[in-house]
């Protein structure tokens, strides 16, 4: 009975000390990541004991918001450009900052077959509204306009033209049926590796310049620890399986 006892308070102890030590997290993520970012939580929270709280939104929104003071400890934005801009304004902890996804931009139609595979449908026209994020805001927007203006379609589309203020809003319009196309995060509309619905176009890479997201450790940052934990985290097989499979690639 005494050691069984021992046990059961060695066991309590160690609870005790693993809930002591745990932390939160604030992290900003940018929305095209909300998919895997969710898997990515749930798996980083039981092995580390570690909380994360999680705000979506477009990079550049971000951007305004920790240049202004936002109490974000981690920030994963679409590109590598803010990042690299936070870090040059000594924003960031230096050394801090790594790709963590390549991202892949696809034309989308909730509708089956109204999208072929060699993205024909924008030049030949056939719908009313097209979906982009906002440039200025979302780095997959500019990949959007990147991509309409060298196969010579931008100006030709500005009249049919939605924006989202991020990709998540982008995706519902498409998704919806407001928009009969969206430009979009291959993410968005991939789960353990398959597309799961519509109609799509995967934009070749040579049409935008590569999205290459970054994630930094934020001078603000109240836990450093855990928030260098996580980060670590987000470079284990573990978490790389999770992004691999909706459809990023790694660097």
């Amino acid at each position: 009975m005494r050691i069984y006892g021992l046990c059961v308070a060695a066991l309590l102890l160690g609870l005790v000390s693993f809930s002591v030590f745990a932390g939160e997290v604030n992290v900003a993520v940018a929305s095209n990541f909300a998919a895997p970012m969710e898997r990515i939580v749930a798996l980083f929270k039981q092995e580390s004991g570690h909380t994360l709280k999680v705000s979506l939104g477009s990079s550049g929104k971000f951007y305004a918001q920790i240049a202004g003071g936002a109490p974000f400890d981690v920030f994963l934005a679409a590109d590598e450009a803010i990042p690299q801009r936070l870090e040059q304004e000594g924003l960031t902890i230096g050394g801090t900052r790594f790709v963590y996804a390549l991202g892949k931009l696809v034309l989308w139609s909730a509708q089956s077959g109204f999208v072929d595979a060699q993205g024909a449908v924008l030049r030949k026209g056939g719908y009313n509204k097209l979906a982009i994020a906002e440039p200025k805001l979302a780095p997959y927007g500019m990949a959007a306009k990147d991509t309409l203006e060298k196969m010579g379609l931008w100006n030709a589309v500005q009249s049919k033209l939605v924006q989202g203020e991020n990709i998540t809003q982008t995706w519902q319009f498409a998704a919806t049926g407001n928009a009969e196309l969206g430009f979009i995060a291959l993410s968005q509309i991939t789960r353990d590796g398959k597309v799961t619905g519509g109609s799509w176009w995967l934009v070749p890479h040579d049409l935008y310049n590569p999205i290459r997201q970054s994630a930094v450790l934020l001078s603000g940052a109240k836990d450093k620890a855990a928030a260098q934990a996580f980060l670590a985290f987000l470079k284990s097989e573990k978490a790389m399986a999770i992004i691999r499979s909706f459809g990023y690639e790694l660097p």
